[in-house]
């Protein structure tokens, strides 16, 4: 946007300062006055504004009000313009709502979006919009409505910023969504305006789908430029960041290369000729079953008019609910399938951070629609012009930002949630048009045991999800799939990309003979992941998984976990709106202990805190969370939290449960005493049996004081990931030092050291719940440093238990002393191949 197009829309002589209308019809006669006295509008605009406040509520919320003229007096707007009117002392603007910033907006066309943007991001920051409330500077007012402004297209081509530099981009696949995502996180860690200008087009780098709408290729040179007090430093971190991810997306590209020049394997081969539908093979397979037929919802999202400040509100809550739903989704699929399809939903979660989505619903509602239908047309027009670029890849982050957008409208309007997973048959194979990411990630693999789908390719995310979980699977079936009569009998090839419909009794023969050889060679896999970790000269390591409920217990027993090493359960708070009351824990924990058998269960009480945040325990706001009120220290002060947990637990023990508990972010005996003296406290009262109480090793001063701990703990439980974030002082969710927080630092292992010197002189065990257990070569360094048991994803499982069954308990340990005298991560990442 050029000066002169910002300063007609706010200007100083459209701001007026330490206001005190006694009430809001003088506060917009005041604010109409502005416009008025500034040119922006006639004199009747004023009546207008009024008329606009009698039938729809301008209150956004936060202290701010917008009141405009009504759409059909758009005529008496002379030139675009907004107006402040400062109220310090706030006026009242309906019952229980006060405005401090009265926002005043005259527009003939969209010239004002980006006011209205800015006003978007201003409202969810309270603390800034507390000081514009009082400041005695217009500038300051002037500033933080037009910092990150969005370019008005006109005649004048594309400029770059002041500082800038020319990236030709090296990613293969070009700037798709998950890059794309990283990029908006490194421009937003600074406060210059940072672009990123392909031919003709630019997009914010703050802003996902500005930036994914440029359609960059591989190849393509982008100029990326930056102005600000601090652009020269943005800049520069800026390409570092876009620089370290080309490795990671050549040898994505390379593996998916691999894969694609890999001589299709038939598989299984018909043994006569059936009716087949073609597809693209998408993930390797084959499945007999029958068909349950997805169909698509297309029902229009009705338009209920709501007062812009209900609207207003109920779009905040239903992003902030999806948000929290996603980063849950997130971290359970990192569980449960690992890092790279998590990713999927932190990119999802980043769409939500769209300014230019949310600016455009909140531009609908304002002209009078409904939220839900605001939210709905914002997410089709910005789908709709990904979709328009001529690019697979891109085409199919349309289908991501419509499934992130039917999310957020469920969370809306709860009647707007699609049922169509809910009822289930058995044995099915999924036939769909399409299928979303996310109910691809949580399909129940008992009852879908294949999946085809009329569009999509063999990149799409569910493609890859349907790999990940195992699921046969073909997609780009056509509009021939949908055709397909609900429960025909078919058969899914994921292999050769075929649904073979109502097979003869010798093809099913013929598959089920296939699948079963298939089976036979999983079983003794199986079988192998079954055998206790023993090393060749007899010494045992205890083999856990790390899971969040007890309906992934079976999948991690099959594995070969011999019991549950770290039950989270931060995921009975994560995952739902309200805290879950005793009885619902209970039964989560008996229905636990039950999966398993009697095996061991090690549940962690509540760890919420640093980067796991629950909107509805309505914690207060910290600058540095890592180092804040997080895990015990959180517990201590939130008996209501603490008390009910703990209640349950000993519960599930009076009913048989064979559990241990275990305290998050132990730091000192003070913290350990008080927590055993309050479950002595509960265990008495309900006349429960003893429960092992243990600790986790997560602090540096936990680890040095380790000798002290064991005295009053019974056991240790060490978390690698975020013993290494603090040993190193790095954050691990920061993307430029993510490489450098490295488990196997050398201070990190001789930290482990400690904490087993120290538990071993009060005859404590210590075992490792964190990710360098899952990590075959960690897993042997920590055997021969002397941990006891490892806890970890259930498919790492079989890789750990080979290696230190394949090794030698006195070789282990010298291969640990070795580890100890090395200097650097990467010269005892070299001496992987050592332990035998």
């Amino acid at each position: 946007m050029s000066s002169s197009i910002t300063h007609s829309l706010l200007s100083r002589e459209l701001v007026r300062l330490n206001a005190s209308p006694v009430d809001k019809q003088q506060a917009i006669d005041e604010a109409a006055q502005l416009l008025i006295a500034g040119g922006c509008v006639e004199p009747a605009y004023a009546a207008s504004m009024a008329r606009r406040e009698a039938v729809a509520n301008t209150f956004l919320g936060h202290g701010v009000a917008i009141p405009h003229g009504l759409g059909e007096d758009r005529h008496l707007v002379r030139r675009n313009g907004v107006a402040i009117l400062q109220v310090p002392g706030g006026v009242e603007w309906n019952p229980g709502q006060r405005a401090h910033l009265v926002v005043a907006i005259a527009a003939q066309s969209d010239a004002h979006l980006a006011i209205l943007r800015r006003l978007t991001r201003l409202i969810q920051d309270e603390a800034t919009l507390a000081q514009l409330a009082t400041t005695d500077d217009p500038q300051a007012l002037i500033a933080a409505f037009e910092e990150d402004r969005i370019a008005v297209a006109d005649s004048a081509p594309a400029a770059d910023l002041a500082e800038a530099f020319v990236w030709t981009v090296g990613y293969p696949a070009g700037l798709h969504a998950r890059p794309a995502a990283r990029w908006v996180e490194a421009a937003r860690a600074h406060a210059s305006r940072v672009q990123v200008r392909n031919g003709d087009e630019v997009a914010d780098a703050k802003n996902l789908v500005a930036l994914l709408q440029l359609g960059a290729k591989a190849g393509d040179q982008l100029n990326i430029s930056a102005e600000g007090r601090d652009a020269a430093a943005a800049l520069a971190r800026f390409r570092s960041l876009i620089d370290s991810l080309i490795a990671q997306e050549k040898a994505d590209a390379a593996l998916a290369a691999r894969r694609a020049a890999q001589p299709k394997t038939p598989g299984w081969t018909p043994p006569e000729q059936l009716v087949c539908i073609a597809g693209i093979a998408a993930s390797p397979g084959l499945a007999i079953g029958v068909v349950h037929r997805l169909t698509a919802d297309e029902a229009p999202i009705a338009d209920h008019p709501t007062p812009l400040a209900e609207g207003g509100t109920r779009l905040h809550e239903a992003l902030c609910a999806t948000r929290q739903q996603l980063t849950a989704l997130a971290d359970d699929t990192a569980r449960r399938l690992g890092a790279a399809d998590a990713a999927i939903f932190k990119a999802h979660g980043e769409l939500l951070n769209d300014t230019d989505l949310i600016t455009l619903t909140c531009q609908l509602m304002v002209e009078g629609h409904g939220v839900a239908w605001s939210w709905n047309a914002a997410v089709e027009r910005m789908a709709a012009k990904l979709s328009a670029l001529g690019n697979a890849v891109l085409a199919g982050r349309a289908a991501d930002l419509r499934d992130v957008g039917r999310r957020v409208l469920a969370n809306i309007d709860p009647a707007l949630a699609r049922d169509t997973l809910a009822a289930l048959p058995d044995a099915c194979i999924l036939v769909a048009a399409d299928l979303s990411p996310s109910d691809t990630a949580t399909l129940d693999p008992l009852k879908v045991i294949g999946l085809a789908t009329g569009q999509g390719g063999p990149t799409s995310h569910t493609a890859i999800l349907a790999r990940t979980l195992g699921l046969p699977a073909l997609v780009g079936g056509g509009a021939a799939l949908l055709d397909v009569a609900e429960g025909t009998s078919a058969i899914v090839d994921g292999s050769g990309g075929c649904l073979y419909l109502n097979p003869s009794p010798a093809a099913i023969g013929s598959a089920r003979a296939w699948i079963a050889e298939q089976a036979a060679v999983r079983a003794r896999e199986a079988e192998s992941r079954s055998q206790p970790a023993v090393t060749v000269d007899g010494h045992a390591v205890d083999i856990g998984a790390n899971i969040n409920l007890p309906e992934q217990a079976a999948m991690a027993l099959e594995q070969g976990a011999e019991g549950v090493g770290l039950m989270r359960t931060e995921f009975l708070f994560l995952e739902r709106a309200s805290t879950p009351s005793e009885d619902e824990q209970h039964a989560i924990y008996v229905a636990m202990a039950q999966a398993l058998g009697g095996r061991p269960l090690i549940v962690r009480a509540l760890d919420i805190g640093g980067d796991k945040q629950v909107a509805h325990l309505d914690l207060p706001h910290e600058e540095n969370p890592f180092l804040g009120v997080r895990g015990a220290r959180l517990l201590l002060r939130r008996a209501d939290l603490l008390e009910p947990q703990l209640r349950a637990l000993y519960r599930a023990a009076q009913d048989g449960a064979q559990l241990k508990i275990m305290f998050p972010m132990i730091t000192s005996v003070p913290e350990i005493l008080a927590l055993r003296a309050i479950c002595e406290r509960i265990r008495i009262e309900l006349a429960a049996p003893f429960v092992p109480l243990g600790i986790m090793i997560e602090v540096p001063a936990a680890a040095i004081q380790a000798d002290v701990l064991a005295r009053h703990a019974d056991f240790f439980s060490i978390g690698t990931n975020d013993l290494t974030q603090y040993t190193l002082a790095i954050d691990r969710q920061n993307p430029e030092l993510a490489a450098e927080a490295d488990s196997l630092h050398p201070a990190v292992l001789r930290l482990i050291r400690l904490t087993v010197e120290g538990a071993a002189r009060h005859g404590r065990w210590v075992g490792v719940c964190g990710g360098l257990a899952g990590d075959p070569f960690g897993a042997a360094l920590l055997a021969g440093l002397g941990v006891q048991e490892l806890s970890m994803t259930p498919r790492e499982i079989a890789a750990v238990k080979s290696r230190l069954r394949g090794s030698r308990v006195d070789a282990l340990r010298t291969l640990a002393e070795r580890a100890l005298a090395c200097e650097t991560a990467a010269e005892v990442r070299a001496l992987d191949g050592a332990a035998s």
